[in-house]
């Protein structure tokens, strides 16, 4: 008889289908509000509010800059104009040789033998010699430090066997990173080319996907060196690595049709911005845009932690197996903020209490409100870390079973 009841009452639960409830916490307090949690219509942010630039002076152009870790846009001028980049298109050479160094495609010490072609670029250079032979290392180093123009293309003929073919790697690693405003016909940007273009928005994409690599800062934040067991002199030529604190890269670029360009980047106490400038009248003009543009961005803005301030608590799963998941928030681990409104951020997270089988691995769950200066700052969606199950009969009668045998 014991048996014939237990059975009856699971079935009359298992034919139940509670709504789910919203519990909103913070530090110890947990409340249930005893009402339906509607997500559907909510709009998440999970990359963090976009932040507008106050009235600057930038006299060029077009610019951006951009924080490295979130990839917010605290400024902008023009930023998806096509413009030709001149050698500021060495990012994104560079950005290829970095990663196929990482991989394992080729190593710092692999030894390059200089074409015809190559020798025969202008510009900036180190004046290779056809056949003359020269690491990886060094090579990239030209690169960096003094936009070697014949350094890119040896380079470009080692990962591809030439220019032309390097070139159309280059546009595939820029559609991948969503650069969709971009075209390059060569690796170093010192031809005058109307269809070699790209925009200061998409600059700012490859240089924040360029810095993540930690070997490139080895060489951009080089001042003086040299090459050829030290016979040939190196200067960096963007004069901020020796002039701005906290300065880390990145690219200087010039001709006369591009003008003069400029991907900069600098950190400070765990924060770091790519300022870029394209299309300046004078050498100066990009410094100073660039000072300008990383000076405000270091004054205004700041970086705070896009997480509760405790542990999400698994939620509850009726008829569900497991009988709980595990929430996650979703998006960035930061959030940029205007420094004003740091000092009084408050975190809110608004959670369901519970939820009905089954429930399927990044379902939502909740979010999380991020608020200061009385505004909201940023709102992350909150999911299920896992999939649950909806219990089988089966499962019913072994855990049944299970409680009855003791």
């Amino acid at each position: 008889m014991k048996r014939f009841f237990a059975l009856l009452l699971v079935a009359a639960l298992l034919s139940v289908c509670a709504a789910p409830a919203l519990a909103t916490y913070d530090a110890e307090v947990f409340l249930d509000d005893g009402g339906d949690f509607d997500l559907t219509d909510m709009s998440l942010l999970v990359d963090g509010p976009a932040v507008t630039g106050g009235t600057l002076n930038i006299p060029v152009r077009s610019a951006i800059v951009v924080e490295k870790e979130t990839g917010t846009v605290i400024y902008e001028k023009d930023a998806d104009a096509k413009r030709e980049p001149a050698s500021v298109t060495k990012v994104m050479t560079i950005l290829l040789i970095v990663e196929a160094i990482e991989a394992g495609v080729i190593a710092l010490d692999d030894i390059v033998t200089t074409s015809a072609y190559a020798q025969s670029m202008g510009g900036s250079q180190i004046y290779l010699e056809e056949g003359e032979r020269m690491t990886v290392h060094d090579m990239l180093k030209a690169i960096v430090v003094v936009s070697a123009n014949d350094a890119a293309a040896a380079m470009a003929e080692y990962l591809s066997g030439s220019e032309a073919v390097f070139a159309e790697r280059m546009d595939e690693r820029a559609r991948q990173l969503g650069m969709t405003n971009t075209h390059f016909t060569n690796s170093s940007g010192l031809l005058d080319d109307t269809a070699h273009v790209t925009t200061a928005r998409d600059v700012a994409i490859m240089s924040r996907e360029l810095i993540k690599h930690d070997i490139v800062k080895q060489y951009t934040t080089i001042w003086m060196d040299s090459v050829r067991g030290g016979e040939f002199g190196l200067t960096n030529t963007n004069k901020l690595i020796r002039s701005y604190s906290g300065a880390t890269g990145l690219k200087t670029g010039y001709t006369s049709r591009a003008g003069h360009c400029l991907a900069a980047t600098a950190s400070r106490d765990g924060v770091e911005y790519i300022a870029v400038v394209l299309g300046g009248d004078t050498s100066d003009a990009r410094f100073t845009a660039a000072r300008t543009l990383l000076d405000y961005a270091f004054a205004n803005f700041t970086l705070i932690d896009a997480t509760p301030d405790e542990a999400l608590r698994p939620v509850r799963v009726k008829l569900g197996k497991p009988k709980y998941v595990q929430p996650v928030v979703e998006g960035a681990s930061k959030l940029l903020v205007e420094r004003s409104a740091a000092a009084s951020t408050e975190k809110t997270v608004e959670i369901s209490e519970f939820e009905t089988a089954p429930v399927e691995a990044g379902r939502q769950l909740g979010r999380l409100i991020i608020r200061g200066d009385g505004r909201i700052l940023g709102e992350y969606a909150i999911t299920a870390g896992e999939d649950a199950a909806r219990v089988t009969w089966g499962d019913v009668f072994l855990e049944l079973l299970s409680k009855l045998l003791g």
